[in-house]
């Protein structure tokens, strides 16, 4: 069966950048969809009629698929497929029913002007999302390709890299790659002098300044987290996420979450992973989603209830994480509730939940660690050991 839909992605040269397929897909075509901007690079290109995409995208989605049948052309930016609306479209798609005819990305265009190796960018779509997903990229000398949603989004730029610390580095502002009225021009972020910048618009970040580096290891320093003290601290946190042990595209559900630490730094491990943070406290829920953002991981998803009371929406985890609110109600809940090898662990710190996780370790197996630290502190003229209160983990695969 021939596909219904063709996508072609369309570079800032408009007509003149089409190939062959490209163009015999327009002239035959039935129906043309795409934004205004594009429509309008195409004058002459077809004849059938056009709709101009619906602001917000999404509503364009059911537009298109009502067209079902009828030989339609989606017009999207470079290559759809890459930070773009190709696959927000076919996914409600069986694979036959759509061919791509991609152009040149925004990205290879700017690193071919730049000189830059694609390979070692960070490459990130800020159009639709907030700057602080930057944070976790930024230290001197990395090089970062960003788009952005339109020309008066570069000052918000330089303004989030000059509060972070980074304020000497390049931007180097890409207008229109690709097209007549492509422009390439650079400043410091802390010296942006310029504004009429038009759209479309990506930027290279070549990053300089003095800002904190996260670190890429587990157990990110506590003062990267706001909190009120309710916080898993530096080195237990990185000792139960290793327990944990996320892995590509896993679900965590952290309970009684505090600040969020666990679940951002599960997060942070990589790009596909998703968390759902429990916390009953509402200040403190707020907290953890304002820490997310903060570093970069907006996609925490923050619930306000106790357990076993309330539990996560959606999916079943991969791995659970009990950070607070301990009880022997929300074991047995969570164990009736979850598929066998959800990966679970629970810390506690009073006796009564210690003595509580030594009976489900006898019941239920797994490892049952204690953790024991002390920090040296002054002491006289000298320093000792101060001891912090003992930590008991108990992590198992159900």
């Amino acid at each position: 069966m021939a596909p219904w839909l063709t996508i072609i992605g369309l570079g800032e040269g408009g007509v003149d950048d089409l190939g062959t397929p490209a163009r015999a897909a327009l002239a035959d075509a039935e129906l043309v969809m795409g934004p205004a901007r594009h429509l309008a690079l195409l004058t002459d290109a077809f004849t059938c009629p056009a709709i101009e995409w619906p602001v917000p995208f999404v509503d364009g989605i059911a537009r298109l698929i009502e067209h079902r049948g009828r030989r339609v052309v989606m017009l999207a930016s470079g290559d759809p497929f890459w930070f773009g609306a190709g696959a927000s479209v076919t996914r409600h798609l069986a694979r036959h029913e759509w061919v791509a005819i991609p152009a040149a990305s925004t990205f290879t265009l700017a690193a071919a002007r730049l000189g830059w190796p694609l390979q070692d960018m960070a490459c990130l779509g800020l159009h639709a999302a907030p700057l602080e997903r930057l944070r976790p990229h930024l230290r001197p000398g990395q090089c970062v390709l960003a788009l952005l949603r339109g020309g008066e989004a570069v000052a918000g730029l330089a303004a989030y890299l000059e509060r972070q610390g980074f304020g000497p580095s390049v931007l180097h502002v890409l207008e229109a790659l690709g097209g007549p009225r492509e422009r390439i021009r650079s400043a410091r972020a802390d010296a942006l002098d310029f504004a009429d910048i038009s759209h479309p618009v990506a930027v290279g970040i070549d990053c300089a300044g003095e800002g904190g580096t996260m670190p890429v290891t587990a157990g990110l320093p506590d003062d990267w987290f706001a909190s009120d003290g309710q916080i898993t601290k530096r080195a237990v946190r990185a000792l139960t996420l290793s327990a944990l042990a996320p892995r590509a595209g896993e679900l965590l559900w952290d309970i009684g979450a505090g600040s969020g630490s666990v679940g951002i730094e599960w997060l942070l491990a990589h790009p596909a992973n998703r968390a759902c943070a429990l916390e009953a406290d509402p200040v403190r829920a707020e907290r953890a989603r304002a820490n997310a953002l903060a570093l970069g991981v907006d996609r925490l998803e923050v619930a306000i209830g106790t357990a076993p009371d309330v539990l996560p929406s959606g999916g079943l985890p991969d791995a659970v994480f009990i950070g607070g609110g301990l009880s022997d109600a929300m074991l047995e809940t969570l164990w009736a509730r979850l598929p066998g090898g959800t990966r679970l662990v629970a810390n506690a710190v009073t006796l009564e939940s210690e003595a509580l996780l030594a009976l489900w370790h006898g019941a239920k197996g797994g490892d049952l660690l204690r953790i024991e630290l002390a920090d040296a502190a002054p002491l006289g003229k000298r320093h000792g050991w101060r001891a912090r209160y003992p930590v008991v983990q108990w992590s198992v695969t159900l």
